[in-house]
């Protein structure tokens, strides 16, 4: 467990300057539904790969403001040199537990815009505190988890090492970045501390400064081999690139002498695809067919797509920089929205945001979340509200046109995908394996269309609000312009 401590601070001023606006008001009894969710798709990709959960669960469990946290907030002022904060609202944050119910969709499971993938139910003042760190933890993890699952599929089952770790955001990004990729589909990592952590499987072998540190490649090269026999992986470009093979060769075929083998060799420079067949010829007429080529070198799932292309025979593929940082988008937009608030014991009243631009207006209602599936292959997404329940035929609409309409096939299978997490603040459900949220992202990417897959302009799946819920929105927004123009 990483989170040993509270983190209870992982937030956003406004998020305590509203707590304590609510708590004056009196306001605070009050229960409120807030929905996490994203617009788009990052990398003008097809579908997004939901991960962060595990890491978010034991940031709840261990909430809670410790009495260093409220003298903190207690030396802060506002405007006027006065302190900001009433100290008998910190005394209530300090006796303050998680009360909410949280529901959210495994980690692995593909997501798509306008879709839940957290819901908090709960005290308004604890679900809105929670808003800042649920952002910060789960847009992070499904940016990468989504990079690493199109880097899998552009290497079409070779393994993808992630290597990011010296060019990650810091040491907690570098962690989130090796967890959220393992969940992405990546066989591996280089970072150590990830593998202790999170039990990911940890790869490795040596860099140019071991070459450069001797006389001449091949007594780098033995050397190595001598210390480290059962991890013989070379990096043969430090001078040049196929006399580096020849000189792997030989000291594969001493390794074989002595009962072990050469396990590889890694490229990070030159025309990949080239020094690949080329490597890929000379390590086979040497006995060497079982030894893997690795390639490194500022890969992306749009070059590794083109060697693919290029026949390159590349067995391996080690993705550093472009995977851990998220090369080309570097956030996810994911939000937080308040959908629906009640007083104890009344009905609950729904809610919608107005813009002026279609796809920030929000959806009202307990949201949930149902996926139709048959013969193995994922129809469509009805995002309905589970206190109004769902109309049968199930018809979604396109909540940016509702002239786009896709009616479900009544034979198809449908299961909903917001589970539950937590009740009253207590945690009711094991956070599964690493392993099996990796092993849920390979399932169900398998299940989507390979339009829907495509690196470049996929296609579209379909995801849309249950007719009810649509006639329920746009009755709310209809009577929100009203009144905004009276």
């Amino acid at each position: 467990m990483i989170y040993s401590e509270s983190l209870a601070l992982l937030t956003d001023l406004y998020e305590l300057t509203m707590a304590q606006a609510y708590w004056r008001s009196g306001t605070h009894t009050k229960e409120a539904v807030f929905h996490l969710f994203f617009r788009k798709s990052p990398f003008g990709s097809g579908f997004s790969v939901a991960c962060g959960l595990g890491t978010a669960v034991e940031l709840l469990e261990s909430f809670r403001f410790c009495d260093d946290d409220v003298r903190y907030l207690s030396s802060l002022t506002g405007n006027d040199g006065k302190p900001l904060f009433d100290g008998a609202f910190l005394q209530h944050l300090r006796r303050l537990e998680l009360g909410c119910d949280i529901d959210a969709v495994p980690e692995g499971t593909v997501v798509f815009p306008q879709e839940p993938l957290v819901r908090v139910r709960g005290p308004i003042v604890e679900a809105q505190i929670l808003e800042t760190a649920l952002l910060n933890v789960v847009n992070f993890q499904t940016l990468i988890a989504t990079k690493a699952a199109r880097v899998c599929l552009a290497a079409r089952g070779d393994p993808v090492i992630e290597f990011g770790l010296r060019r990650a955001q810091g040491i907690d990004g570098g962690l989130a970045a090796s967890r959220a990729a393992y969940v992405g589909g990546c066989a591996g990592t280089s970072n150590v501390l990830a593998g202790k952590v999170h039990g990911i499987p940890v790869r490795g072998t040596h860099a140019h400064s071991w070459v450069m540190s001797f006389d001449s490649e091949m007594e780098a090269f033995r050397s190595y081999a001598e210390a480290m026999p059962n991890n013989c992986v070379f990096l043969v470009d430090t001078y040049d690139t196929l006399q580096g093979v020849r000189n792997a060769i030989e000291v594969g075929r001493w390794l074989r002498s002595r009962g072990q083998d050469l396990a590889g060799i890694r490229l990070d420079s030159g025309d990949l695809a080239y020094l690949s067949i080329e490597t890929r010829k000379m390590l086979d007429a040497a006995g060497f067919k079982a030894a893997a080529i690795v390639a490194s070198n500022d890969l992306d799932e749009h070059v590794i797509e083109s060697l693919k292309h290029q026949a390159a025979a590349v067995g391996v593929w080690g993705v550093g920089t472009r995977l851990a940082t998220a090369y080309d988008q570097p956030a996810m937009g994911g939000v937080y929205k308040l959908s629906a608030v009640r007083r104890p014991g009344e009905p609950w009243r729904h809610k919608v945001k107005l813009s002026e631009q279609a796809v920030k207006v929000s959806t009202p209602g307990v949201q949930q979340v149902r996926r139709f599936e048959r013969g193995g292959e994922l129809l469509g997404d009805a995002i309905y509200d589970e206190e109004r329940g769902i109309r049968e035929p199930v018809v979604i609409v396109d909540p940016l046109d509702a002239t786009r309409r896709k009616k479900m096939p009544p034979e198809a299978r449908a299961a909903d995908l917001l589970e539950p997490v937590f009740r009253r603040g207590r945690r009711v459900a094991a956070v599964p394996p690493l392993a099996e949220a990796r092993e849920r992202t390979r399932r169900q990417l398998a299940m989507l269309h390979d339009g829907v897959k495509r690196l470049m302009n996929p296609h579209e799946y379909p995801v849309g609000l249950e007719e009810g819920l649509h006639e329920l929105r746009t009755s709310l927004v209809l009577a929100a312009r009203g009144a905004a123009g009276r």
